[in-house]
């Protein structure tokens, strides 16, 4: 395998650490994309056959014998194509949790300014550690005596992850607790930095995705994420399909400098990074000042 363009470590070492995710998803792409790739070998092979069969078919509805080829051609046709459309998917899949994931995890480190002054630092939804071991290199790499913790739903994640921290050497730097985004189990004005990566559109998804619950749920989460943060601090947040509400929330919270990055495609669909600063005083009107950032 090759290199990470932005780290220029092999991707074997990658992979070896963290595996894949979705990686279920991969094996149903391939399984089937391999099942349509032999269908459309079979009707290459025994297209004569076939058509016999569609003739013998369309026969019995009365159609002209001259559309069996047709429409065996047609069957064939659309069995290769959707062949090719299922391998381009798990590869899609593939790249995104691995390769992808890895180096914007590597943007969103990039995309804060200033690490030598992080203290406390928070991955919301941090999986297998990707994202939070990018972190902590990078907090290692300025020689801080800051810390980061990674919070994900499931204990058994956070076990996992901290092991991950271990086989990257930065496991000094790294926390793991288990907890609900929707109500982070920290203070407010806590954390110097607030990242979160491909985690904040699973939120609510008992709702469906696109219901007005689910919306509201990642709205909570988005709230948390600015309760918890510094004011001065700076967040990142790297998801699919949703950023524009994202966006609209964080407008709604008066944050600063809120920036997005252009489209990347991930797991088939788009996704941007998001990032902003909280501003030191959150002004309402006139002498007044307001901290509470819940929805």
């Amino acid at each position: 395998m090759g290199k990470s363009a932005t780290t220029g470590r092999d991707w074997t070492q990658i992979y070896s650490i963290y595996g894949v995710d979705q990686w279920h998803t991969v094996l149903f792409l391939l399984f089937h994309a391999i099942l349509f790739s032999v269908l459309s070998i079979l009707f290459l092979v025994y297209f004569n056959p076939i058509c016999h069969f569609f003739d013998h078919l369309l026969s019995l509805a009365a159609v002209p014998s001259s559309a069996a080829r047709f429409a065996a051609g047609f069957t064939g046709s659309v069995t290769a194509i959707s062949a090719i459309c299922l391998f381009f998917a798990a590869a899609n899949f593939f790249y995104s949790s691995l390769p992808l994931h890895y180096d914007m995890a590597q943007r969103m480190v990039n995309s804060v300014n200033d690490w030598s002054t992080v203290k406390h630092a928070l991955d919301l939804g941090c999986g297998r550690g990707m994202l939070l071991n990018a972190v902590a290199t990078q907090l290692k790499k300025e020689g801080s005596s800051g810390r980061v913790v990674g919070l994900d739903r499931s204990k058994r994640t956070t076990l996992s992850t901290l092991r991950t921290a271990n086989m990257e050497g930065v496991g000094e730097y790294v926390t793991c607790r288990e907890g609900d985004a929707r109500r982070l189990p920290f203070g407010d004005n806590y954390f110097d930095v607030v990242v979160s990566g491909a985690f904040v559109h699973t939120v609510g998804k008992e709702y469906g995705h696109r219901t007005v619950e689910a919306a509201a749920e990642r709205m909570r989460v988005v709230g948390e994420l600015v309760r918890v943060l510094k004011p001065g601090g700076a967040g990142v947040v790297w998801d699919l399909l949703h950023v524009p509400e994202y966006v609209r929330r964080l407008q709604e919270l008066k944050m600063e400098d809120i920036r997005v990055s252009e489209r990347v495609t991930a797991f088939m669909v788009s996704s941007h990074i998001v990032s902003f600063r909280k501003p030191s005083q959150h002004i309402v009107g006139p002498g007044e000042v307001r901290l509470e950032w819940r929805c």
